[in-house]
């Protein structure tokens, strides 16, 4: 139990420190926004020097693909559209509980605008308890509780790419029947995949190559399918933390003759020179830069992993979406049809608004795959009857488990 009475001093001493914080982020942001304007003038020269230098840069930075002082307003989407989403939730492996095993459950939403068809709303769960499923990722030195969320994240791309194969194949089932019944072309409705969070994968940085080729090929030929389908994909990510087209703003800064970090600042846990806005975050510096409904310019990653991605890469934009900056991630080849890229932001801003201000396909999904406290325990007790009507004996969850449970103080 906490005691709040024992936390109020140290609240105190917290809330002095976050003044301070936001006097000195303030700080921060006009020095940023100062060296943005530099910018403005010198980005082919600033492009050129981090091209030239890439392999000696230190730290992790992105490529403006588009003047950094574009901004682009989002036009109004059509209102006869289908936006798809997935998101995943798992059951940890417990060796406290009845028996040790995990499961992932995917929530599945297609909401389909101005065509009068039901919604998709429901979740797709799978129980891992074979030992390969358990023990298959401790000969690469992966806890089983960190690959169950690898392997959920691959099966959110899987499921992604099935239901707007399912979907677009239902839109020409039903434009040929109209073409028969009418002799006039039916265009292809506007459809948006989505995902909570990145597409650049990070984590797959630290896994061995063998772990890594399990995982990342069932993504890139989910989005293939997608590709072939003309559905774009977007990552949204909000309130992000992350710093690379900020620090393209430090390449500007360096004092040095050239961006060689390996020579000069090698350690940068330091204060080095360039730092003169560490830790501003990219969502901070655009949002004094776009209007509502605004996108700010393309970037490219130039993180490693992305190198494995083939001919998947992955650029992202700011975009201003009323509530905050997102940033949304989209493969390469949504952006190279500016037509099917601007309406797919069109429809990733009218579902912010109809999600008041996040957006409503993510959130439903979200709340399908989410396992509560409730789910848990019938999953448990389905499971312990199944294996008492196998025969199974001394059924139950450890003494210790059991004791947590309640309290007898």
């Amino acid at each position: 139990m906490l005691d709040l009475t024992k936390l109020t001093r140290q609240i105190q001493g917290l809330s002095q420190h976050l003044t301070q914080e936001a006097i000195a982020s303030q700080k921060r942001l006009e020095l940023a926004q100062k060296h943005l304007q530099d910018a403005f003038i010198r980005q082919d020269e600033i492009v050129e020097k981090q091209d030239k230098w890439r392999d000696r840069i230190l730290f992790a930075n992105a490529t403006p693909l588009e003047p950094l002082n574009t901004r682009i307003d989002i036009p109004v989407p059509p209102k006869v559209h289908t936006v798809i989403a997935t998101d995943g939730s798992q059951i940890a492996p417990n060796h406290h509980e009845i028996a040790y095993c995990y499961l992932i459950n995917i929530g599945r939403i297609v909401l389909h605008y101005g065509q009068n068809k039901h919604p998709l709303l429901d979740s797709l769960p799978e129980v891992f308890y074979r030992p390969e499923d358990l023990y298959a990722s401790r000969k690469w030195g992966i806890r089983t509780e960190e690959w169950m969320s690898f392997l959920r994240t691959a099966s959110e791309a899987t499921v992604l790419a099935e239901l707007s194969c399912q979907v677009v194949r239902e839109q020409g089932e039903r434009g040929k029947e109209a073409v028969e019944n009418t002799e006039n072309k039916i265009p292809q409705i506007p459809t948006l995949a989505m995902v909570d969070g990145s597409l650049i994968y990070w984590f797959l940085e630290q896994l061995p190559l063998e772990a890594r080729e399990t995982i990342l090929p069932p993504i890139l030929e989910a989005w293939g399918q997608m590709k072939a389908a003309k559905v774009p994909l977007m990552g949204y990510l909000s309130a992000s933390r992350n710093v690379e087209a900020t620090n393209f703003l430090r390449l500007a800064a360096c004092t040095h003759p050239v961006p060689d970090c390996v020579s000069f600042c090698p350690n940068q846990l330091d204060k080095v020179p360039c730092k003169v806005f560490d830790p501003l975050r990219d969502s901070a510096l655009w949002a004094t830069q776009l209007q509502p409904g605004q996108r700010g310019p393309l970037w490219q990653s130039n993180a490693k992993i992305l190198d494995l991605y083939q001919d998947q890469q992955i650029y992202f934009c700011y975009l201003h979406v009323g509530t905050e900056i997102a940033r949304i991630e989209i493969p390469k080849w949504v952006t190279e049809d500016t037509k099917l890229f601007n309406q797919a932001l069109g429809l990733t801003l009218a579902q912010v608004q109809k999600g008041y201000g996040y957006p409503v396909a993510i959130a439903e999904a979200h709340n399908q795959a989410v396992v509560r406290g409730g789910d848990k325990t019938r999953f448990f007790s389905l499971l312990e009857r199944q294996m008492i009507k196998a025969g199974l004996k001394n059924v139950g969850t450890s003494y210790k488990e059991a004791r947590k449970r309640g309290s007898i103080a």
